[in-house]
């Protein structure tokens, strides 16, 4: 089975090193066109085309997708299949045509929960008790393919976006094995979506930062776990907008009005909620200083 792969970010790069591990024929590989990141701008590969090269596979980078470009380069590779992950970029009808098998896809999501970028950190900072993640065939509408396979997995209580984007890229890969191969058996299911589940989600962005002590404790929790490791909560406190990392449920309840502190001292900063609960910020960073316990920083910052 010839099979084009498409994808950009190490989520995408562990389903390539799956399928190339497991002996399948990649005869072309799709990534985003080379970016200049750093102080220096210097131009970076992405973590599949590093993995590509590495392996020899045939790069290509098109600029775009609906000029006629990456159709004659996908008609010329003749694949049998093509899987997408995280590529970052939507095709269009002519190239889904092209693999007589279809193409495929690995979402960060439990299907149709979290269509669209930023799956999993959405499941994070909503409070979910569990996701996982879904293939599924590709159409024309964003994430609303048929699924094929989906495998469910729970969110730690105090789980980074980080940590769970880190076990869903295996068990991402892992599911696409499970596909690949029930397709090329022949014996692949397809489950339409139900179209009255479906939510959809957007990108991240720094505005999200602050923290909103109105909000219940759980919820503030969530939310300094879920912007992790970018673009990570703020909380301005004392005159700083400090940086939070780590925070934790007391189960303890005030009469202090939400975003009040309520104490400090070894185990932290304690803040009011809207609920009434509070909650301890743990670790913190402070604008041009190294992250480090809340503990630490208050011996040189009294609030």
């Amino acid at each position: 089975m010839r099979i084009v792969f498409m994808g950009t970010p190490d989520f995408a790069a562990a389903s390539l090193d799956a399928l190339l591990k497991n002996g399948y024929d990649i005869i072309g590989v799709f990534t985003q066109p080379d970016k200049a990141k750093g102080r220096g701008m210097e131009i970076s590969f992405s973590p599949v085309k590093e993995l590509a090269l590495a392996h020899a596979l045939p790069v290509f980078q098109p600029e775009k997708m609906r000029d006629g470009t990456a159709l004659s380069i996908l008609q010329s590779l003749k694949p049998d299949l093509v899987v997408v992950v995280a590529y970052g970029r939507i095709l269009p009808d002519d190239l889904l045509s092209v693999p007589p098998l279809g193409t495929i896809n690995v979402h960060g999501s439990l299907l149709p929960r979290y269509r669209g970028a930023a799956p999993i950190q959405w499941s994070v900072l909503n409070g979910d008790e569990k996701t996982g993640v879904t293939t599924m065939y590709l159409s024309s509408e964003m994430d609303a393919g048929d699924i094929i396979y989906s495998e469910e997995t729970e969110i730690g209580e105090y789980e980074t976006s980080g940590e769970l984007y880190d076990r869903l890229k295996e068990l991402g890969a892992n599911l696409l094995i499970k596909t690949v191969r029930a397709i090329e058996a022949g014996c692949a299911p397809r489950t339409p979506q139900d179209e009255t589940q479906a939510t959809y989600v957007s990108m991240l962005d720094k505005s999200l930062s602050p923290l909103d002590f109105t909000k219940p404790a759980r919820a503030v929790v969530k939310w300094v776990y879920g912007l992790q490791p970018w673009p990570v909560a703020t909380a301005e406190l004392g005159g700083v907008v400090l940086k939070v990392f780590s925070a934790q449920l007391t189960n303890q309840r005030t009469e202090l009005a939400p975003g009040n502190i309520v104490s400090t001292g070894k185990d932290g900063i304690e803040i009011a909620c809207g609920d009434g609960e509070t909650v301890l910020l743990t670790e913190v960073q402070a604008p041009g200083k190294k992250r480090m316990r809340a503990e630490d920083y208050l011996r040189g910052h009294k609030l």
